[in-house]
């Protein structure tokens, strides 16, 4: 499965275009193509991550449901919630997950570290006043659990997503955050919206793991532990 990682870049920096730029079927072609994509990668995944997979899917429906729809965070230009979007961030955060190998622990926290100035700035300004507390979030998962490299590829990863789908005008965040008028407004996209993928990394491992009645810790970035050298190894194999 070498070729997984550049077929859900270009099935995310597509099939956004298409959705924009493709009339009234864009919708139906970018929802069948990132379904077909993601049935796929379930295919070729071993039983014992495709229950990280189902839960990500799950969790990330709920949430958009939450973020967009009950909290107003964020519109997409039709309205509701496009059918690509819960399994686009199953494979966003495959891909995630797939490259979080690569960066030591060191990295992570100066990638995490190196948005601090960036999120200060905005804040300041007054461009984005919920960032500080979405990157305290962010810092927070980072202090508090054993998958940083995850949450540092999540953090650059989510952001140039975010980035080209409002640039695109596939979404757009509200300027003033609702319930909380006047007092905070946020970006277009907000730096920090990587804070959203740690929360749902924990989510994700939580459930599974006490499924599992095991300890909740993240399969992929925890290199002292088995699951993280199995799925370490079934990463290396499915990319083949």
């Amino acid at each position: 499965m070498r070729a997984m990682p550049a077929l859900i870049v270009a099935t995310i920096v597509l099939g956004l275009v298409v959705d924009r730029h493709g009339g009234a079927w864009g919708p139906v072609v970018v929802s069948a193509a990132t379904w077909a994509v993601l049935a796929a990668l379930w295919r070729r995944e071993s039983p014992d991550r495709r229950p990280f997979l189902l839960a990500c899917l799950l969790f990330a429906t709920a949430g958009e449901v939450f973020l967009s729809l009950v909290w107003g965070l964020y519109d997409y230009r039709r309205g509701g919630i496009p059918l690509f979007v819960p399994p686009g961030h199953v494979l966003l955060f495959w891909l995630g997950m797939h490259l979080a190998g690569r960066p030591d622990e060191a990295t992570a926290w100066a990638i995490a570290l190196l948005a601090l100035p960036v999120v200060a700035t905005l804040a300041t300004l007054g461009h984005d006043t919920l960032g500080p507390l979405l990157y305290a979030l962010f810092l927070a998962c980072m202090a508090g659990s054993r998958s940083r490299r995850l949450y540092a590829t999540m953090l650059l990863a989510s952001l140039a997503m975010e980035l080209w789908g409002t640039w695109l005008g596939n979404w757009a965040w509200r300027r003033e955050v609702p319930f909380l008028p006047g007092a905070l407004v946020t970006g277009n996209p907000p730096l920090a919206a990587g804070a959203f993928y740690a929360m749902l990394d924990l989510l994700v491992v939580a459930s599974v793991s006490a499924w599992r009645a095991q300890s909740p810790a993240s399969p992929i970035l925890t290199p002292s532990t088995p699951s993280h050298q199995a799925a370490t190894c079934s990463a290396r194999s499915s990319s083949r």
